[in-house]
Protein backbone atom coordinates (compact mmCIF):
# COMPACT_ATOMS: atom_id res chain seq x y z
CA UNK A 1 0.00 0.00 0.00
CA UNK A 2 1.28 3.51 -0.80
CA UNK A 3 2.52 5.40 2.13
CA UNK A 4 0.12 8.06 3.36
CA UNK A 5 1.49 11.60 3.04
CA UNK A 6 0.95 13.94 5.88
CA UNK A 7 -1.00 17.09 4.80
CA UNK A 8 1.30 19.26 6.88
CA UNK A 9 4.28 17.99 4.87
CA UNK A 10 2.45 18.82 1.59
CA UNK A 11 1.75 22.35 2.79
CA UNK A 12 5.43 22.76 3.61
CA UNK A 13 6.54 21.49 0.16
CA UNK A 14 4.13 23.59 -1.96
CA UNK A 15 5.38 27.03 -0.83
CA UNK A 16 8.93 25.93 -1.57
CA UNK A 17 7.90 24.82 -5.07
CA UNK A 18 6.01 28.06 -5.69
CA UNK A 19 8.99 30.07 -4.50
CA UNK A 20 11.28 28.15 -6.85
CA UNK A 21 8.88 28.78 -9.75
CA UNK A 22 8.83 32.51 -9.02
CA UNK A 23 12.61 32.54 -8.79
CA UNK A 24 12.91 30.84 -12.20
CA UNK A 25 10.49 33.34 -13.70
CA UNK A 26 12.57 36.22 -12.35
CA UNK A 27 15.73 34.67 -13.78
CA UNK A 28 13.97 34.30 -17.13
CA UNK A 29 13.19 37.99 -17.08
CA UNK A 30 16.80 38.80 -16.30
CA UNK A 31 17.92 36.62 -19.21
CA UNK A 32 15.43 38.36 -21.52
CA UNK A 33 16.72 41.76 -20.36
CA UNK A 34 20.29 40.64 -21.06
CA UNK A 35 19.34 39.58 -24.59
CA UNK A 36 17.58 42.89 -25.30
CA UNK A 37 20.52 44.91 -23.96
CA UNK A 38 23.00 42.95 -26.07
CA UNK A 39 20.89 43.42 -29.21
CA UNK A 40 20.55 47.14 -28.44
CA UNK A 41 24.32 47.52 -28.05
CA UNK A 42 24.89 45.66 -31.33
CA UNK A 43 22.38 47.90 -33.11
CA UNK A 44 23.98 51.08 -31.76
CA UNK A 45 27.46 49.81 -32.69
CA UNK A 46 26.46 49.09 -36.28
CA UNK A 47 24.75 52.48 -36.60
CA UNK A 48 27.81 54.20 -35.10
CA UNK A 49 30.15 52.50 -37.60
CA UNK A 50 27.99 53.52 -40.56
CA UNK A 51 27.54 57.10 -39.33
CA UNK A 52 31.27 57.48 -38.67
CA UNK A 53 31.90 56.99 -42.39
CA UNK A 54 29.72 60.03 -43.07
CA UNK A 55 30.49 62.01 -39.91
CA UNK A 56 31.97 64.96 -41.78
CA UNK A 57 28.92 65.34 -44.05
CA UNK A 58 26.56 64.95 -41.09
CA UNK A 59 28.37 67.66 -39.16
CA UNK A 60 28.31 70.01 -42.15
CA UNK A 61 24.55 69.52 -42.24
CA UNK A 62 24.18 70.16 -38.50
CA UNK A 63 26.26 73.35 -38.52
CA UNK A 64 24.11 75.05 -41.20
CA UNK A 65 21.62 76.65 -38.74
CA UNK A 66 24.26 78.37 -36.62
CA UNK A 67 26.25 79.56 -39.65
CA UNK A 68 23.09 81.05 -41.13
CA UNK A 69 22.28 82.83 -37.89
CA UNK A 70 25.87 84.06 -37.49
CA UNK A 71 25.82 85.53 -41.00
CA UNK A 72 22.39 87.06 -40.44
CA UNK A 73 23.51 88.65 -37.15
CA UNK A 74 26.73 89.97 -38.72
CA UNK A 75 24.93 91.54 -41.70
CA UNK A 76 22.32 93.09 -39.44
CA UNK A 77 25.05 94.52 -37.22
CA UNK A 78 26.91 96.10 -40.15
CA UNK A 79 23.66 97.52 -41.58
CA UNK A 80 22.86 99.11 -38.24
CA UNK A 81 26.32 100.64 -37.88
CA UNK A 82 26.54 101.85 -41.50
CA UNK A 83 23.08 103.39 -41.57
CA UNK A 84 21.42 104.44 -44.86
CA UNK A 85 22.94 106.51 -47.64
CA UNK A 86 21.57 110.06 -48.01
CA UNK A 87 20.67 110.25 -51.72
CA UNK A 88 19.89 113.96 -51.41
CA UNK A 89 23.63 114.56 -51.72
CA UNK A 90 23.68 112.96 -55.18
CA UNK A 91 22.47 114.49 -58.44
CA UNK A 92 20.58 112.54 -61.11
CA UNK A 93 22.95 111.30 -63.82
CA UNK A 94 26.01 111.59 -61.58
CA UNK A 95 28.50 108.69 -61.64
CA UNK A 96 30.46 107.66 -58.59
CA UNK A 97 32.01 104.64 -56.87
CA UNK A 98 29.83 102.70 -54.41
CA UNK A 99 31.46 100.75 -51.55
CA UNK A 100 29.41 97.94 -50.00
CA UNK A 101 29.04 98.64 -46.27
CA UNK A 102 27.89 95.08 -45.71
CA UNK A 103 28.77 91.78 -47.29
CA UNK A 104 26.49 90.40 -49.96
CA UNK A 105 26.45 87.63 -52.57
CA UNK A 106 25.93 87.38 -56.31
CA UNK A 107 24.93 84.01 -57.80
CA UNK A 108 26.40 82.19 -54.81
CA UNK A 109 29.69 84.13 -54.88
CA UNK A 110 30.48 86.02 -51.68
CA UNK A 111 31.11 89.74 -52.12
CA UNK A 112 33.00 90.98 -49.04
CA UNK A 113 32.27 94.17 -47.18
CA UNK A 114 34.36 97.02 -48.66
CA UNK A 115 34.01 95.92 -52.30
CA UNK A 116 33.70 98.96 -54.62
CA UNK A 117 31.81 99.17 -57.95
CA UNK A 118 31.04 102.10 -60.32
CA UNK A 119 27.40 103.25 -60.15
CA UNK A 120 25.16 105.89 -61.66
CA UNK A 121 22.27 107.82 -60.09
CA UNK A 122 19.03 107.42 -62.06
CA UNK A 123 15.32 107.87 -61.48
CA UNK A 124 13.35 104.64 -60.79
CA UNK A 125 9.65 104.87 -59.88
CA UNK A 126 10.08 108.61 -59.36
CA UNK A 127 12.83 107.99 -56.82
CA UNK A 128 16.59 108.38 -57.12
CA UNK A 129 18.45 105.07 -57.10
CA UNK A 130 22.01 103.88 -57.57
CA UNK A 131 22.47 101.36 -60.39
CA UNK A 132 25.50 99.67 -61.92
CA UNK A 133 27.14 101.94 -64.49
CA UNK A 134 28.42 99.00 -66.48
CA UNK A 135 28.28 95.22 -66.44
CA UNK A 136 29.89 93.55 -63.43
CA UNK A 137 31.61 90.14 -63.65
CA UNK A 138 31.35 88.16 -60.41
CA UNK A 139 32.80 84.67 -60.71
CA UNK A 140 31.05 83.05 -63.67
CA UNK A 141 28.04 85.41 -63.42
CA UNK A 142 27.55 88.69 -65.27
CA UNK A 143 25.43 91.27 -63.46
CA UNK A 144 23.74 93.45 -66.09
CA UNK A 145 24.26 97.19 -66.39
CA UNK A 146 21.55 99.23 -64.69
CA UNK A 147 20.78 96.77 -61.89
CA UNK A 148 19.97 98.59 -58.65
CA UNK A 149 22.34 98.26 -55.71
CA UNK A 150 19.38 97.78 -53.37
CA UNK A 151 18.26 94.79 -55.45
CA UNK A 152 21.74 93.26 -55.30
CA UNK A 153 21.81 93.64 -51.52
CA UNK A 154 18.33 92.19 -51.07
CA UNK A 155 19.09 89.16 -53.24
CA UNK A 156 22.42 88.63 -51.47
CA UNK A 157 20.84 88.41 -48.02
CA UNK A 158 18.97 85.28 -49.10
CA UNK A 159 22.11 83.49 -50.29
CA UNK A 160 24.08 81.47 -47.77
CA UNK A 161 27.71 82.27 -48.50
CA UNK A 162 30.23 82.00 -45.69
CA UNK A 163 33.68 83.35 -44.94
CA UNK A 164 36.47 82.65 -42.48
CA UNK A 165 34.58 84.41 -39.68
CA UNK A 166 31.76 81.86 -39.99
CA UNK A 167 33.94 78.85 -39.26
CA UNK A 168 33.59 77.17 -35.88
CA UNK A 169 36.77 76.66 -33.88
CA UNK A 170 38.48 73.67 -32.24
CA UNK A 171 40.71 74.01 -29.21
CA UNK A 172 42.85 70.86 -29.44
CA UNK A 173 44.82 68.80 -31.94
CA UNK A 174 42.45 65.84 -31.50
CA UNK A 175 39.37 68.06 -31.59
CA UNK A 176 38.22 67.08 -35.09
CA UNK A 177 38.50 63.33 -34.45
CA UNK A 178 36.71 63.61 -31.10
CA UNK A 179 34.00 65.72 -32.69
CA UNK A 180 33.36 63.23 -35.49
CA UNK A 181 33.18 60.39 -32.98
CA UNK A 182 30.52 62.31 -31.07
CA UNK A 183 28.66 63.08 -34.29
CA UNK A 184 28.62 59.41 -35.26
CA UNK A 185 27.55 58.27 -31.79
CA UNK A 186 24.68 60.73 -31.36
CA UNK A 187 23.48 60.30 -34.93
CA UNK A 188 23.65 56.52 -34.61
CA UNK A 189 21.58 56.67 -31.43
CA UNK A 190 19.00 58.83 -33.18
CA UNK A 191 18.77 56.46 -36.14
CA UNK A 192 18.31 53.32 -34.05
CA UNK A 193 15.68 54.76 -31.72
CA UNK A 194 12.91 52.76 -33.50
CA UNK A 195 15.00 49.62 -33.01
CA UNK A 196 15.59 50.47 -29.34
CA UNK A 197 11.87 51.07 -28.84
CA UNK A 198 11.19 47.67 -30.37
CA UNK A 199 13.58 46.09 -27.87
CA UNK A 200 11.77 47.82 -25.00
CA UNK A 201 8.43 46.66 -26.39
CA UNK A 202 9.70 43.09 -26.75
CA UNK A 203 10.80 43.11 -23.11
CA UNK A 204 7.48 44.37 -21.69
CA UNK A 205 5.14 42.62 -24.15
CA UNK A 206 5.02 39.32 -22.16
CA UNK A 207 3.07 41.25 -19.52
CA UNK A 208 0.44 42.32 -22.06
CA UNK A 209 -2.60 40.48 -23.41
CA UNK A 210 -2.28 38.97 -26.88
CA UNK A 211 -4.57 41.55 -28.48
CA UNK A 212 -2.54 44.34 -26.88
CA UNK A 213 0.65 43.02 -28.47
CA UNK A 214 -0.80 43.90 -31.88
CA UNK A 215 -0.31 47.61 -31.12
CA UNK A 216 3.39 47.33 -31.94
CA UNK A 217 2.91 48.46 -35.57
CA UNK A 218 1.04 51.73 -34.91
CA UNK A 219 3.28 52.44 -31.92
CA UNK A 220 6.46 52.07 -34.00
CA UNK A 221 5.03 54.23 -36.80
CA UNK A 222 3.91 56.94 -34.37
CA UNK A 223 7.19 56.88 -32.42
CA UNK A 224 9.30 57.20 -35.58
CA UNK A 225 7.09 59.92 -37.04
CA UNK A 226 6.92 62.06 -33.90
CA UNK A 227 10.64 61.69 -33.14
CA UNK A 228 11.48 62.80 -36.68
CA UNK A 229 8.99 65.66 -36.37
CA UNK A 230 10.53 66.74 -33.05
CA UNK A 231 14.09 66.66 -34.40
CA UNK A 232 13.00 68.51 -37.55
CA UNK A 233 11.18 71.12 -35.48
CA UNK A 234 14.34 71.64 -33.44
CA UNK A 235 16.56 71.93 -36.53
CA UNK A 236 14.35 74.25 -38.61
CA UNK A 237 12.47 76.32 -35.99
CA UNK A 238 13.49 75.93 -32.36
CA UNK A 239 17.28 76.14 -32.67
CA UNK A 240 17.39 79.03 -35.20
CA UNK A 241 14.97 81.01 -33.01
CA UNK A 242 17.01 80.30 -29.87
CA UNK A 243 20.27 81.03 -31.68
CA UNK A 244 18.95 84.31 -33.08
CA UNK A 245 17.83 85.37 -29.61
CA UNK A 246 21.14 84.52 -27.95
CA UNK A 247 23.36 85.98 -30.68
CA UNK A 248 21.43 89.26 -30.50
CA UNK A 249 22.74 89.72 -26.95
CA UNK A 250 26.30 89.30 -28.16
CA UNK A 251 26.10 91.61 -31.19
CA UNK A 252 24.27 94.27 -29.18
CA UNK A 253 27.04 94.08 -26.59
CA UNK A 254 29.75 94.60 -29.22
CA UNK A 255 31.23 91.12 -28.82
CA UNK A 256 32.74 88.98 -31.56
CA UNK A 257 31.34 85.47 -31.49
CA UNK A 258 33.79 82.57 -31.81
CA UNK A 259 31.81 79.36 -31.47
CA UNK A 260 33.48 76.19 -30.26
CA UNK A 261 32.52 73.32 -32.57
CA UNK A 262 32.19 70.72 -29.80
CA UNK A 263 30.11 72.99 -27.57
CA UNK A 264 27.85 73.86 -30.49
CA UNK A 265 27.37 70.22 -31.47
CA UNK A 266 26.47 69.25 -27.91
CA UNK A 267 23.96 72.10 -27.80
CA UNK A 268 22.16 71.35 -31.06
CA UNK A 269 22.09 67.59 -30.41
CA UNK A 270 20.69 68.16 -26.93
CA UNK A 271 17.92 70.31 -28.40
CA UNK A 272 17.17 67.88 -31.26
CA UNK A 273 17.19 64.75 -29.11
CA UNK A 274 15.31 66.53 -26.33
CA UNK A 275 12.51 67.68 -28.62
CA UNK A 276 12.49 64.30 -30.34
CA UNK A 277 11.79 62.69 -26.95
CA UNK A 278 9.30 65.40 -25.98
CA UNK A 279 7.35 64.75 -29.18
CA UNK A 280 6.71 61.18 -27.96
CA UNK A 281 3.89 62.45 -25.71
CA UNK A 282 1.19 61.42 -28.26
CA UNK A 283 2.77 57.98 -28.71
CA UNK A 284 2.89 57.29 -24.97
CA UNK A 285 -0.67 58.58 -24.57
CA UNK A 286 -1.86 56.32 -27.39
CA UNK A 287 -0.38 53.23 -25.74
CA UNK A 288 -1.71 54.06 -22.26
CA UNK A 289 -5.12 54.99 -23.64
CA UNK A 290 -5.35 51.93 -25.86
CA UNK A 291 -4.70 49.54 -22.99
CA UNK A 292 -7.12 51.45 -20.76
CA UNK A 293 -4.75 52.98 -18.22
CA UNK A 294 -5.78 56.58 -18.98
CA UNK A 295 -8.80 58.32 -20.50
CA UNK A 296 -9.29 61.69 -22.16
CA UNK A 297 -11.40 62.76 -19.19
CA UNK A 298 -8.57 61.97 -16.80
CA UNK A 299 -6.15 64.00 -18.91
CA UNK A 300 -8.47 67.00 -19.08
CA UNK A 301 -9.06 66.94 -15.32
CA UNK A 302 -5.29 66.83 -14.74
CA UNK A 303 -4.44 69.69 -17.12
CA UNK A 304 -3.29 71.98 -14.29
CA UNK A 305 -0.88 69.34 -13.05
CA UNK A 306 0.24 68.79 -16.64
CA UNK A 307 1.03 72.49 -17.03
CA UNK A 308 3.28 72.42 -13.97
CA UNK A 309 4.87 69.11 -14.99
CA UNK A 310 5.58 70.35 -18.52
CA UNK A 311 7.18 73.51 -17.13
CA UNK A 312 9.48 71.40 -14.93
CA UNK A 313 10.40 69.06 -17.81
CA UNK A 314 11.07 72.03 -20.10
CA UNK A 315 13.32 73.60 -17.46
CA UNK A 316 15.31 70.34 -17.24
CA UNK A 317 15.65 69.87 -21.02
CA UNK A 318 16.41 73.53 -21.83
CA UNK A 319 20.21 73.80 -22.27
CA UNK A 320 20.30 77.52 -21.36
CA UNK A 321 18.85 79.32 -18.31
CA UNK A 322 16.82 81.93 -20.24
CA UNK A 323 13.02 81.94 -20.37
CA UNK A 324 12.89 82.28 -24.17
CA UNK A 325 14.49 78.89 -24.82
CA UNK A 326 12.37 77.35 -22.08
CA UNK A 327 9.28 78.54 -23.97
CA UNK A 328 10.65 76.93 -27.13
CA UNK A 329 10.25 73.59 -25.33
CA UNK A 330 7.09 74.39 -23.39
CA UNK A 331 4.84 75.63 -26.19
CA UNK A 332 5.07 72.48 -28.38
CA UNK A 333 4.71 70.30 -25.26
CA UNK A 334 1.43 72.02 -24.36
CA UNK A 335 0.19 71.56 -27.93
CA UNK A 336 1.23 67.90 -27.91
CA UNK A 337 -0.50 67.29 -24.58
CA UNK A 338 -3.86 68.51 -25.84
CA UNK A 339 -3.29 66.66 -29.12
CA UNK A 340 -2.80 63.56 -26.98
CA UNK A 341 -6.15 64.20 -25.29
CA UNK A 342 -7.77 63.95 -28.71
CA UNK A 343 -5.81 60.81 -29.57
CA UNK A 344 -6.88 59.10 -26.34
CA UNK A 345 -10.48 60.21 -26.90
CA UNK A 346 -10.47 58.61 -30.37
CA UNK A 347 -8.43 55.45 -29.74
CA UNK A 348 -8.68 54.89 -25.99
CA UNK A 349 -10.80 52.11 -24.55
CA UNK A 350 -11.29 50.13 -21.36
CA UNK A 351 -8.70 47.46 -20.78
CA UNK A 352 -9.90 43.98 -21.72
CA UNK A 353 -8.68 40.44 -21.35
CA UNK A 354 -8.19 38.31 -24.47
CA UNK A 355 -11.52 36.59 -23.77
CA UNK A 356 -13.35 39.94 -23.46
CA UNK A 357 -11.67 41.22 -26.62
CA UNK A 358 -12.72 38.08 -28.56
CA UNK A 359 -16.26 38.35 -27.22
CA UNK A 360 -16.54 41.98 -28.27
CA UNK A 361 -15.06 41.38 -31.72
Amino acid sequence: MPEKINEDEVNEIEPEANEEGLQMSFLDHLDELRVRLIQSVIGVTIAFAVCFLFAKQIYYFLEIPVKQQLRKARIQDTKTKAGSLDLNQIREGETLDYTFAQETAVEGVRVPQGTTVPVKAVKQDNQLALVLERRWAVGSAIVPEGKAITTILKEGENQNTYGEEDKLILRSVTGAFTLYVQVALYTGLALVIPFLLFQVWSFVSPGLYDHEKKYITPVMIMATFFFTAGAGFAYKIAFPAACDYLLAWQTDGGFRTLLDAEDYFNLIMLIMLGLGIVFQIPTISFVLGRIGLITSGMMLKAWRHAVVGIAIIAAVFTPTPDAFNMMVFMVPMYALYFLSVGIVWIFGKKRQTDEEAMAGA
